[in-house]
């Protein structure tokens, strides 16, 4: 691809967190599923740019819109949204904002109010959970949790990247379905095919998913 020419789809994500910085590469642990990951992406730069950041809520928009519309929809309706802290939140805020759709939030774990939901709701709403990137999963189950136990049905997450650390299977498991805008690889293939980074870069973070997948 010429570094001219404009990003197929959903990679003009990865083209605009290049922009944002928001993609660096090294030796990073991030909590507890990803260690010494080559590759870090910042999500919350997203906020320096609201036409970015209302474009990431069109896009979750048409996402969905097209998996509900299917003959057997992989989407269930829903009458909220619930924003995962603190990055999920942004993005929640301006896809709340873009249909409409009233949000809700859940204060961040340790904290005095963690099982606090913020927001009007009725028990058997049904909650569509928002973050802005998934690793093991273990934020958006910390989220359903206190929103099943209050009665809202949860069976959908939206995620704007998918690191592919298992989080996918782990939601799965606990029945929540998982729509991703981005993986991890393709961001590292557009980055690679636009020319941004070298094989240096790129090598080291396809062996480290390959390895995250059993490779």
């Amino acid at each position: 691809m010429s570094k001219s020419s404009k990003p197929a789809g959903n990679l003009w994500l990865a083209e605009e967190l290049w922009k944002l910085d928001a993609i660096d590469f090294g030796d990073f642990t991030l909590g507890r599923t990803a260690v010494h990951s080559p590759i870090y992406i910042n999500l919350r730069r997203l906020i320096s740019n609201p036409k970015a950041l209302a474009k990431c809520a069109k896009i979750i928009k048409e996402e969905l819109e097209a998996l509900m519309s299917m003959r057997n929809p992989h989407v269930h309706p829903f009458t909220l949204v619930a924003g995962v802290p603190f990055g999920g939140l942004h993005v929640a805020t301006a896809f709340s904002l873009s249909v409409n759709t009233p949000m809700i939030y859940i204060h961040p774990p340790a904290t005095d109010k963690a099982d606090v939901i913020e927001g009007a709701y009725v028990r058997g709403q049904s909650c569509l959970i928002i973050d802005d990137l998934i690793t093991g999963g273990g934020s958006i189950l910390q989220t359903a949790a206190p929103l099943s136990a209050a009665g809202l049905v949860v069976r959908d997450a939206v995620t704007l990247i998918d690191r592919l650390e298992g989080g996918r299977q782990t939601l799965k498991a606990a029945g929540i379905n998982l729509v991703s805008i981005l993986t991890l690889e393709q961001i590292a293939n557009y980055l690679m095919s636009a020319g941004h980074i070298t094989e240096d870069q790129y090598r080291p973070t396809m062996a480290y998913l390959e390895s995250r997948n059993g490779g």
